[in-house]
């Protein structure tokens, strides 16, 4: 026997409520297990189709090009900045937490010129924090994050996007952590770019980034004076294979495509608005459950995010223990700070198929043990038990 062999694969099972993976839903961890067939294959094209069909519900959109990158939530960042940013165009990024930095390093990287405006961390952006920059920079394109992962914070677009448009830039928004969570309204908001994971609310193993292109964008794409700098990103190229022509571009995850097909079909099978109203009934549930331990939420009033609640870690509670506990004691994974929170906050995800009354409860009776060990006082049972109020109350 080899003495490099490794052992075999014997992953622990995890509940995920952390900000990403989430759960995977039964039904996709089936779909991914599927015969695999060639990336031409007539079977696997018809998927395709079904998928872009299926994806535009999702994206409330017509856009004829809305498809699959083969790539993470970050490669569908990179596709629609690189595609849309020629080197010298000015890009305005607003900029309150780590995922809209990581949206100006891109535009950056890909020649622009770019402008950040900021909030401080779990605040949104304003139409009168736009203003001014818009007049003084007349960008090209404004980068958005719609719900900013790293502080819980649920950006209001259409407003933001009334103003980007009456400035003549295009909008782009980050969906990552959006899609599948809480209404996305592409046509409706008017915008021109945006992109998602697969692996946040949809509940598909990453991968994947869903993204829809307005015909406008598609229009600056393809008339372009510079090369577009990713040949893996080029939209005028994946529009060949996605589009009527079946160009080959790149052999596509078979598979990984069959678990989004799966994924998006659950949301679909459930109703948007069923799923949505799920996601903010649970986020509703541990908020109560939460207050009743002390516990205040990172972002701003009346704009929480109901898939990713960032939390402040109490007084005098050490941040890596409780996450390592969880994780080793009761098989729970939630996520630390990043940044500026590093230590400072928590990451719950109530996102997808994790989005559940079972889930919320056990993490509620799991935190209330490990915070009473570590002397914080509160109520015992209070968490539970407000958690079940708002859930009797309907």
């Amino acid at each position: 026997m080899n003495a490099n062999l490794a052992a075999a694969l014997n992953p622990p099972v995890r509940i995920l409520m952390g900000p990403g993976p989430s759960d995977i839903h039964p039904r996709v961890l089936e779909a991914i297990s599927k015969p695999t067939v060639g990336h031409l294959d007539p079977y696997y094209l018809q998927t395709m189709d079904a998928m872009q069909v299926m994806l535009r519900d999702l994206f409330r959109t017509q856009n004829e090009m809305t498809f699959a990158i083969s790539a993470t939530g970050s490669g569908g960042m990179e596709a629609t900045v690189v595609n849309l940013v020629e080197p010298g165009d000015r890009v305005v990024v607003c900029v309150n937490g780590v995922f809209g930095m990581r949206m100006a390093d891109v535009a950056q990287r890909a020649g622009a010129e770019v402008t950040t405006i900021e909030r401080p961390w779990g605040e949104v952006f304003t139409v009168d924090d736009l203003k001014e920059v818009l007049v003084k920079t007349q960008p090209k394109l404004v980068g958005i994050v719609m719900a900013e992962t790293s502080t819980g914070a649920a950006q209001p677009v259409a407003e933001i996007s009334e103003v980007v448009h009456e400035a003549g830039a295009m909008l782009l928004v980050d969906a990552v952590t959006a899609l599948g969570g809480m209404p996305v309204e592409v046509d409706r908001w008017n915008i021109d770019a945006i992109y998602s994971g697969s692996q946040k609310c949809l509940s598909c193993p990453p991968g994947l980034a869903p993204v829809s292109f307005s015909q406008r964008a598609v229009e600056v794409a393809l008339n372009r004076q510079t090369k577009i700098q990713s040949w893996y990103l080029d939209i005028s190229m994946l529009a060949n294979y996605w589009g009527s022509d079946r160009a080959y571009h790149h052999t596509a995850p078979i598979n990984m495509s069959y678990a989004l097909y799966e994924a998006v079909r659950i949301i679909l099978e459930e109703g948007l608005e069923n799923c949505f109203e799920r996601h903010l009934d649970n986020h509703l549930a541990l908020k109560a459950g939460l207050a009743a331990l002390g516990i205040d939420y990172t972002a701003q009033t009346g704009h929480q995010l109901p898939m990713l609640n960032a939390v402040r870690v109490p007084e005098g509670v050490d941040d890596a223990s409780v996450r390592r506990d969880l994780l080793n004691r009761f098989g729970i994974e939630i996520g630390g700070g990043l940044g500026a929170f590093k230590g400072k906050v928590w990451r719950i995800g109530l996102m997808g198929y994790a989005s559940r009354q079972a889930n919320v409860l056990l993490l509620l009776s799991a935190l209330e043990q490990l915070l009473a060990e570590q002397g914080l006082q509160f109520e015992r049972g209070a968490g539970i038990a407000a958690a079940n109020q708002h859930y009797l109350q309907g």
